[in-house]
C-alpha cells in the first residue's frame, strides 16, 4: 500500500463546558482546530501558527493531552494520520462568543462537551476520548492514545 503519514497538531480549547469546533462550510463534519505539522517544526509551534492562520487568534498551548492514529479510504485515496492533542487557551475569548475563523472556508463553532458526536466530529473517537482526557488531565501527567485502525 502506497501512501503518507501525515502529523496533525490538534487543540483542546474548553469554555464553560463547551469545545470549539471547526467546520469546513459545506461538509457536515467537525474537527478539532489546528493542522499540519510542517518539516523541522515543533507541535507546539504548529499549532500556534495554525491557530493564528486559520483563527486569527494567538494561542497558548498547554499540556499534552494524547495522541489518536486515523486512517481511511476516500475518492483520493488511502489515507494516515497521527494527531497529537494539546489543550490550548485563547486569551480574550469564551464559550459562546463566537470566534469568526480568518480563513473564509472555515467556521468555528461551540459545542457541548457531552453532545460531540452531534456535529459529527471527526475521528469520531474523539467524541470520547477527549472529555475522558480533560476530565484526567487535573489529576496528573496522564496522557492517552487511541487508533481508529483495526
Amino acid at each position: 500500500m502506497t501512501g503518507s503519514i501525515e502529523l496533525i497538531a490538534r487543540a483542546v480549547i474548553v469554555a464553560d463546558g463547551h469545545l470549539l469546533l471547526v467546520r469546513t462550510k459545506g461538509y457536515t463534519n467537525t474537527y478539532l482546530p489546528g493542522g499540519h505539522v510542517e518539516f523541522g517544526e515543533r507541535a507546539e509551534a504548529a499549532l500556534v501558527r495554525e491557530l493564528r492562520e486559520e483563527l486569527g487568534v494567538t494561542a497558548t498551548v498547554g499540556r499534552f493531552l494524547g495522541a489518536v492514529e486515523h486512517a481511511w479510504d476516500d475518492a483520493a485515496g488511502a489515507h494516515h494520520e497521527l494527531n497529537v492533542v494539546f489543550t490550548a487557551a485563547l486569551p480574550g475569548v469564551s464559550s459562546p462568543a463566537p470566534v469568526p475563523p480568518r480563513e473564509p472556508h472555515l467556521e468555528a463553532l461551540w459545542q457541548p462537551l457531552d453532545r460531540l458526536a452531534e456535529q459529527r466530529l471527526l475521528p469520531e473517537v474523539f467524541c470520547t476520548v477527549v472529555p475522558e482526557w480533560i476530565a484526567r488531565a487535573p489529576q496528573g501527567h496522564w496522557t492517552g492514545w487511541a487508533s481508529t485502525l483495526r
